[in-house]
């Protein structure tokens, strides 16, 4: 992989990561060096497929589930406003898990968490089985969520938007398959839904393997490749000023939590918006998934390109223009124009890894990036909670979608502004006086 250049934040990063790496680590450029970075990319790579499969292959099947479950539409609406609730708490325990036992050893603890609700929960009795085995999956994706960018950080400090910008093609990648495939895989699999959502388990389970041979070469086991490879950083951080401190820190929390809104309501209710406008039901099944393949090869291009850059306000901008003309044709011509609209809304939804792009960006040291990630993270996720509810309510309330997608065009202004001062130059260990 080239490396990408760097702005003067990113070479301070990158001296800072020099200094402060641990013992032991392989020489740059050696073969245990290679063959570790290799694992990590495969690791990364894997996880990321499985952080949205547990959320878009239940909305393929909700109904199904629905009737087996006898799951009351209360308890169903719920379901879709669990993942972002779950996000922003458990992805605050992150932080003091990685101080604790590493980065590396709680997203393998993660991923496991994965694996096993979903494995548990297609065959568990009840609702309240259901519910619980799904939090425990979701709990696994928002420790994760918030660790990715802390190994990006530690094991890629000179590549920090070329790898941000493959794992977040994964993410893309697990998301879109998980909607398009779950219910062709029901079918062929002819085991009914409790098939059709186990399988992810399995997919998540695979992931699970690159994760449990990290932890064993950081802490000092010697392997057949070379020597061990440094243990992920989790060294105590010293007691300073909180992040709450950084005005960069919340831009960032408010540019991922209006762009989270955005993905939200995209998911929920973009099928229905195309079948009002009298789209049939394949072809508006076909423009959702257009929504989401569209951030398969953007979320790949959009970090790397960020991370050429001194300040990233003109892709926030660019992505924001889209996100409004998106929501300006389905509200003038939705059924005309549909097709567009969708991938508009698609390339607006690429400000998801392009906040990813920034948390690494917008912290100098390991520990700040892991602070930053759980702050950003969460908060925004919280932001995002009430988004959808409220779209339902106004759509129920207006009889149409021209007020909620108004609404949705007019966030994009607030999003665009504290995405410009999220993109500036700038660390947070500066602005809020963190001690390495």
């Amino acid at each position: 992989m080239l490396e990408e250049p760097r702005t003067p934040n990113q070479e301070a990063a990158a001296r800072t990561h020099k200094r402060s790496a641990p013992r032991g680590d392989p020489a740059p450029g050696s073969g245990a060096q290679v063959w570790l970075h290799r694992l990590v990319l495969i690791a990364l790579v894997l996880a990321a497929l499985n952080l949205r499969p547990a959320i878009t292959s239940l909305g393929a099947l909700l109904e199904e589930v629905r009737g087996g479950l006898h799951m009351s539409g209360a308890v169903a609406g719920l379901l879709t406003s669990v993942p972002a609730l779950c996000f922003a708490v458990f992805g605050l325990t992150a932080p003091r898990l990685a101080r604790r036992f590493g980065p590396v050893p709680v997203v393998c603890a993660g991923t496991a968490a994965i694996a096993a609700g979903l494995l548990i929960r297609p065959y568990s009795h009840g609702t309240p089985g259901f519910l619980a085995a799904t939090a425990l999956a979701l709990t696994g994706i928002a420790v994760s969520n918030v660790l990715m960018p802390v190994i990006v950080k530690r094991y890629f400090p000179d590549r920090i938007g070329g790898v941000t910008g493959l794992y977040s093609m994964a993410l893309s990648l697990g998301s879109a398959v998980a909607a398009a495939a779950t219910v062709p895989l029901t079918g062929a699999l002819g085991g009914g839904w409790r098939t059709g959502l186990a399988v992810w388990g399995l997919l998540a389970a695979v992931a699970v393997v690159p994760w449990t041979v990290l932890p064993l070469r950081g802490r000092g086991r010697g392997t057949a490749t070379g020597p061990p490879a440094p243990r992920a950083v989790h060294r105590p951080t010293a007691p300073g000023p909180r992040i709450t401190g950084s005005r960069t820190a919340w831009a960032l929390a408010c540019f991922f939590g209006l762009q989270a809104t955005g993905a939200y309501v995209a998911m929920g209710w973009m099928p229905l918006i195309f079948r009002d406008a009298g789209v049939s039901a394949n072809t508006a099944g076909a423009l959702s998934a257009v929504v989401m393949v569209m951030g398969v090869p953007l979320a790949f291009t959009i970090p790397r390109l960020a991370a050429r850059l001194r300040n990233q306000a003109p892709l926030v901008i660019a992505l924001g223009l889209c996100g409004v003309a998106g929501y300006t044709g389905l509200i003038t011509a939705p059924a005309q124009g549909a097709w567009g609209w969708a991938m508009l809304l698609g390339i607006a939804n690429c400000s998801f890894p392009l906040a990813l792009t920034m948390i690494g960006m917008r912290a100098r040291t390991g520990s700040g990036v892991v602070r930053l990630s759980a702050f950003a993270q969460s908060t925004g996720y919280l932001i995002s909670i009430p988004g959808p509810t409220l779209v339902g309510a106004l759509y129920e309330q207006s009889g149409g979608w021209a007020v909620p997608l108004t609404l949705m065009a007019g966030l994009m202004v607030p999003q665009m502004i504290a995405g410009c001062l999220a993109g500036r130059d700038r660390t947070v260990e500066e602005e809020a006086g963190m001690r390495d």
